[in-house]
């Protein structure tokens, strides 16, 4: 197994048959380098190119233990930050206990903050028997759902610990999950995923090693205004008691619009920024298989794919979120509301795949872009009378309603209902649907029995709350620390861990 304190340089590129292993890109690699088979290496990432169905292969990459200068040997960078420990009385309070507000905690906690951890919803076994009911049938709790509670809105997602960004405290987060619970091949693999089923207990390991360390958690407890005094922080209100306080994270999630309006009426900057909206796609998973694997697709894993089309004037539609063997969730955090996402289990092995379909959308002010959001759900309620509204794809395309489903049946509970799903966007982001449906066809499957269901709304915050490049501070509040993907400065659990990690880090170089 690959662990960074044993290697410094790293072999990329090493491309084997599928029935090549570890030992043999090792080998490869070192002959590859030029350097002795002795030399110590492991595996340090692992993925799958199907790029050329007929010629699928394993690609390594393998680190290595050596001081021989090469250009095939790049230097690995790993993750440093070692301030002397601090004892301080005045604690943080973290407020949120996605991702973001997780990794910040537990960075506090290493260097002796004792933070205290503050959800507005339940924690996460409670919060999962609620998501439970309310798959079923249940009433909705507005502050204990897909969106709110332990473990944010990734805990019921598949658990993707995919970025696109390039940072060191990455191998960090991989760390830190893996000493939780989560399965070793997350630090090799390229498309590393934990699974919503094994996410909920690492989840519960990471809290245990935070209270170890100092920090407290308190759940039910929701940031319901903050009071400042000459552009300073002084105290935060938690279900309308206050308490005193000089230095809070934000790590609300992208859904807490009742925080963002808050926050835009206590001065706190705030600005407009692009997100997308559109619907999940749920095809068989043996034909996605077969669409990306071909002859080889029974000796892989459950197939994953990427699609991106950009159209004249910028406009793009882009595959999001792909959930392998899951199934489609009612996502809502709000009553007469469906707001649709993507859930798989560790195993992957459901029946279906799927993922969103979506399309970019902008407003001038943050409170349009929520107000957009709000629309479609409770349209979308309307529409599918209580149910998720969906459609198929053939019929999408040509403005008619299903009669009955084909191959692909909807995993979304409680229940769907046929409509004219187009109906329910504007016509300029259905005209944009409509065209990635076709591109997507041609590059990824082309199935028309395919299963669509709508909405998708919340992919990211439909704002950023301004923050100091260097202090991260709120540029409107001192001792403010925007944080994560509500904030607008991460899409995803990997990215918003490592903004939860650098927001920590910010706070103890200030202290």
């Amino acid at each position: 197994m690959f662990r960074q304190n044993e290697f410094n340089k790293v072999i990329h590129g090493i491309s084997l048959p599928l029935s090549a292993g570890p030992e043999q890109a090792c080998a490869q690699a070192l002959k590859k380098a030029g350097l002795p088979q002795d030399t110590p290496c492991a595996v340090y990432r692992r993925s799958v190119d199907a790029r050329r169905r007929g010629n699928i292969r394993r690609v390594y990459s393998v680190a290595v233990r050596t001081d021989r200068q090469s250009e095939l040997l790049k230097p690995l960078v790993f993750y440093r930050f070692e301030p002397q420990r601090i004892n301080r009385s005045a604690r943080p309070i973290v407020v949120g206990s996605g991702p973001a507000g997780l990794f910040c905690a537990y960075t506090l906690a290493e260097y002796g903050l004792g933070p205290i951890v503050v959800e507005r919803g339940r924690d996460v076994d409670s919060r999962a028997a609620d998501v439970e009911a309310f798959r079923h049938g249940g009433a909705l709790d507005p502050d204990s759902n897909v969106q709110f509670g332990e473990g944010g809105a990734g805990t019921f997602s598949d658990g993707k610990l995919m970025t696109r960004i390039n940072d060191p405290r990455c191998g960090r987060v991989l760390q830190i999950f893996n000493q939780c619970g989560a399965p070793d091949d997350i630090l090799s693999d390229a498309r590393p995923h934990i699974g919503t089923d094994v996410l909920r207990s690492v989840i519960k390991e990471l809290r245990r090693k935070i209270i170890s360390m100092g920090g407290v958690f308190y759940y039910n407890a929701k940031l319901t205004d903050i009071e400042a005094q000459d552009g300073r922080l002084r105290a935060i209100y938690l279900n309308g008691d206050r308490y005193d306080c000089s230095v809070a994270v934000a790590a609300v999630g992208n859904s807490a619009r009742d925080t963002f309006r808050m926050f835009s009426a206590r001065g706190v900057p705030v600005q407009a920024k692009p997100f997308s909206v559109g619907f999940r796609m749920e095809y068989l998973q043996r034909d996605v298989d077969e669409a990306m694997y071909g002859a080889a697709s029974g000796q892989l894993p459950a197939a994953e794919y990427n699609f991106s089309k950009v159209f004249a004037q910028g406009q793009c539609a882009y595959s999001f979120c792909m959930c392998p063997g899951g199934s489609v969730i009612n996502a809502a955090s709000e009553p007469l509301s469906v707001v649709t996402n993507g859930m798989s289990l560790h195993a992957r092995d459901g029946v279906n795949a799927n993922s969103a379909l979506l399309a970019s959308v902008s407003f001038d002010t943050p409170e349009q872009g929520m107000q957009f959001q709000e629309h479609l759900e409770r349209a979308a309620y309307k529409l599918g009378g209580g149910n998720a509204p969906c459609t198929l794809k053939k019929n999408f395309l040509d403005g008619t309603v299903p009669s009955s489903f084909g191959r692909v049946k909807p995993t979304v509970l409680p229940g769907a209902a046929f409509c004219d799903l187009e109906s329910l966007y504007p016509p300029q982001t259905a005209a944009l649907l409509r065209r990635g449906l076709h591109e997507f066809g041609k590059a990824v499957i082309d199935r028309p029995d395919a299963v669509l269901t709508g909405p998708e709304t919340r992919t990211s915050s439909p704002l950023r709350i301004l923050r100091n490049r260097d202090s991260f501070e709120s540029i409107g509040i001192s001792g403010l620390y925007p944080c994560g993907e509500g904030a607008g400065y991460a899409g995803g659990i990997m990215s918003s861990a490592v903004d939860g990690i650098r927001t920590a880090e910010a706070i103890i170089q200030r202290i």
